[in-house]
C-alpha cells in the first residue's frame, strides 16, 4: 500500500458461540453468501432499520394538516385488492381446486 492508498475497510471482530456460527453459516451458504458478507449485509440492514425508526420528521403546520386529512379521510377500495381478499384461499374448502 502506497502513502497515497488509504484503505476504506475497517476490521470487526466478534465472539460468538459454535451454534451461532453455524447457524449464520447455514443461512449464508442458502443465500450464496460468504459469511462475511452475509454478516455484513445483516448488520447494515438493522441499523438501517433502528434509525429509520429513530428519525425526526419535521414538517409544517399546513404540511401536518395536509397529512392528517389525507389519514382521516376515508379509505378508498382497491378493486385488484378487493378481488384478491374476496378470493377463498388455497387450503379453504369450495376455492374451485381439486
Amino acid at each position: 500500500m502506497t502513502a497515497t492508498t488509504h484503505r476504506k475497510d475497517h476490521p470487526l471482530s466478534m465472539r460468538l458461540p459454535d451454534t451461532d456460527i453455524a447457524l449464520i453459516d447455514r443461512a449464508a451458504g442458502l443465500r450464496g453468501r460468504s459469511r462475511t458478507d452475509f454478516v455484513r449485509d445483516a448488520a447494515v440492514r438493522a441499523a438501517e432499520e433502528v434509525l429509520m425508526e429513530s428519525g425526526l420528521v419535521r414538517m409544517s403546520e399546513e404540511g401536518f394538516a395536509a397529512f392528517m386529512a389525507v389519514l382521516s379521510a376515508p379509505a378508498t377500495p382497491v378493486a385488484p385488492m378487493v378481488d384478491i381478499l374476496r378470493r377463498p384461499a388455497p387450503w379453504e374448502q369450495g376455492n374451485g381446486q381439486g
